[in-house]
């Protein structure tokens, strides 16, 4: 990823047809998902098109910043938002003054948004059942009654007769018109391993279209469900005609879900550290090693490292919603202060015990693994165990607290073991 400097240059360029309807939309769909930072930079690139909107003139990234009043970080965390949401899409060309373009893309409607399972669990899940209702009472059509009324309505026919030669399609070229990125997702499921766990009499593979499949996916990654799950799901949100019921498929996967975490709905979080926040180390040391690891590891992923066989528990993944969630820490953030804790405590993940320590580093603003590691290495110097503990403590010590590490290098059987506790199945 290119961090931006305020020296570097940008255009930006619209690629859609942009209404002020889009600016509701963007405001009551879209904020709740990404902050009022991001929908800020949207409109403030907005801003910049020219009076026909189609391109702005060349501006520094530092007349933005000081526009926005945001620093460098920020501008990244809201850029990274908008594209993933495909909102923005971002080019750049390398130089002494790197030169970026950023593409504007529509908003969804509305109605494409709330039908989308991605968007509108994320969005219920933010807001709230109570809101999330009102909103769509705020976007739904009114209701009339026109049964008492006859539709006289003109056909085009009927007011219009060809008198020319019809225009040559040729010479149509590329007009302005709305345009909307796809949101992408990769999944760990194998679509084709979960069909043919289902047979045919039981479900129409001529059914399977590309809308389902892409639903499919969706489900998935929404819910972290694998191959298994998904088997079930699917058999019990299959019809009558041997199709699968998309909208029962949609709230067969709700159930299930708020059924095993205790009514809670899924959060749109960064599945690992966003690489905004990276150190981005290029040296071989055990540290250099372990903050990599800490960085491009999900937190579920980690945890699960934790484990010689078996996965983490309901009470693991409420302490890791709790964390990401609820105090909005960072991933690799996470996984260092799961580190630390469970080193410290005896190998136990108690949401007691990590209460008051997730807090203090929430309150600290606490973002990148370097400053968590720093974080947990002045706090474990300040502590002060009985003696007839000091010998426990010191054998659990999480070995990134040892400042040696720092010049230490890790060996190719280091990197095997390491990749292969994250790797197990």
């Amino acid at each position: 990823m290119h961090t931006i400097l305020p020296a570097d240059n940008f255009i930006v360029v619209n690629k859609t047809v942009l209404h002020n309807s889009d600016r509701k939309i963007l405001n009551l769909l879209y904020q709740p998902l990404v902050g009022n930072t991001a929908i800020s930079l949207y409109f403030t690139l907005w801003s910049y098109l020219d009076k026909y909107e189609l391109t702005s003139s060349e501006w520094s990234h530092n007349h933005i910043l000081n526009n926005m009043m945001i620093s460098v970080n920020e501008f990244d965390d809201a850029r990274v938002k908008l594209e993933a949401l495909s909102l923005l899409k971002t080019y750049v060309k390398p130089g002494t003054i790197n030169s970026y373009v950023y593409e504007l893309y529509s908003p969804l409607s509305a109605s494409a948004f709330i039908n989308n399972p991605l968007l509108s669990t994320a969005l219920y899940n933010n807001i709230g059942k109570v809101e999330y209702e009102k909103m769509i009472s705020y976007f739904s059509l009114p209701k009339f009654n026109l049964r008492e009324y006859e539709d006289i309505t003109s056909k085009f026919s009927d007011v219009f007769a060809w008198s020319s030669t019809p225009i040559n399609s040729n010479i149509i070229h590329d007009l302005k018109k709305s345009r909307y990125g796809n949101l992408e997702i990769l999944t760990d499921i194998d679509i084709n391993v979960i069909l043919s766990l289902i047979p045919e009499d039981i479900l129409s593979s001529k059914s399977i279209t590309k809308e389902v499949k892409e639903l499919i996916y969706k489900v998935s990654y929404i819910y972290n469900y694998d191959n298994d799950n998904m088997v079930e799901l699917i058999r019990n949100s299959i019809n009558e005609n041997h199709r699968i019921d998309k909208k029962l498929l949609l709230e067969n996967a709700n159930k299930y879900y708020s059924f095993e975490n205790m009514g809670k709905l899924p959060s749109l979080i960064y599945k690992n550290q966003p690489e905004y926040l990276r150190k981005n180390t290029l040296d071989n040391s055990n540290r250099s090693k372990m903050i990599y690891m800490f960085e491009t590891t999900s937190p579920y992923d980690f945890i699960r490292s934790k484990y010689k066989v078996g996965n983490p528990t309901r009470n693991d993944l409420s302490i890791l919603a709790y964390l990401l969630v609820d105090l909005n820490l960072k991933p690799g953030v996470v996984n260092v202060l799961v580190d630390y804790v469970l080193k410290i405590n005896n190998n136990k993940l108690t949401k007691a015990y990590i209460d008051t320590i997730a807090s203090q580093w929430s309150k600290s603003n606490i973002e990148t693994v370097e400053d968590a590691m720093k974080l947990a290495e002045t706090e474990y110097k300040k502590r002060k165990p009985v003696k007839k503990e000091i010998k426990e403590t010191k054998k659990v010590t999480p070995k990134w607290l040892d400042q040696a590490i720092e010049e230490e290098m890790a060996t190719d059987d280091d990197i095997k073991a390491l990749e292969a506790r994250l790797n197990r199945k």
